[in-house]
């Protein structure tokens, strides 16, 4: 039982940063591609303090965590861009929307060759289930955040590919009108059409 609780406390500090990094590295493009708007803000920084948003940080994981629910999710305070600063506002907001998954994609990878390489080095099991932890936590991110629906970041990606055109207006308009119900129907299949995804990717990469 405590172990179970000390597993439970420390995925909800791994999430805590996982959701951190994803949102700096947000950030981070934006201020490669000439936007100051985070720096200035404050936001590029690993404070917790900075970011933290008290439902989507702390209630929402912990509540979905300590239940056991097979899907975590969660936000920060998003990190502010502002679009006039960038050369090409189109194709940067894509580029700055990918950098959040990406950055938890590159995480789950670090982590997956630690558990490789450790698992002959005679890693501790408990590590192994740590950095366990920490890889699925980051494919559920990179997973859950690039679906193409707003206010998630895959729905900016995709925004930035299609061309300006009439059909892709139509899309965009559709998905801005109807995303929070999309959204809460993603949540609610969210197991049966997400998680097989993370665990094969899980899998891929630690196994």
């Amino acid at each position: 039982m405590e172990q179970s609780v000390a597993l439970a406390i420390f995925a909800f500090v791994a999430f805590i940063f996982s959701v951190i990094i994803h949102e700096v590295s947000h950030g981070v493009v934006a201020e490669r591609l000439g936007d100051p708007t985070a720096r200035n803000a404050g936001r590029i920084t690993l404070n917790p303090l900075k970011h933290i948003d008290p439902m989507g940080s702390i209630l929402l994981p912990a509540i979905l965590l300590f239940i056991g629910s097979p899907v975590i999710l969660g936000w920060a305070k998003p990190v502010p861009y502002d679009p006039r600063h960038l050369q090409n506002p189109k194709t940067a907001a894509g580029k700055i929307a990918a950098a959040g998954p990406v950055s938890n994609i590159i995480i789950a990878v670090l982590f997956a060759v630690l558990i490789r390489f450790g698992a002959g080095a005679g890693l501790s099991f408990e590590l192994i289930k740590a950095f366990g932890t920490i890889v699925i936590l980051n494919i559920a991110l990179a997973v859950f955040n690039l679906v193409p629906i707003p206010p998630l970041d895959g729905s900016k990606v995709l925004f930035s590919l299609l061309p300006a055109n009439r059909i892709a207006y139509s899309l965009m308009a559709f998905l801005d009108r109807y995303g929070i119900i999309l959204i809460f129907a993603l949540l609610f299949y969210a197991g049966n059409l997400l998680f097989p995804v993370i665990t094969w990717i899980f899998n891929l990469l630690v196994l």
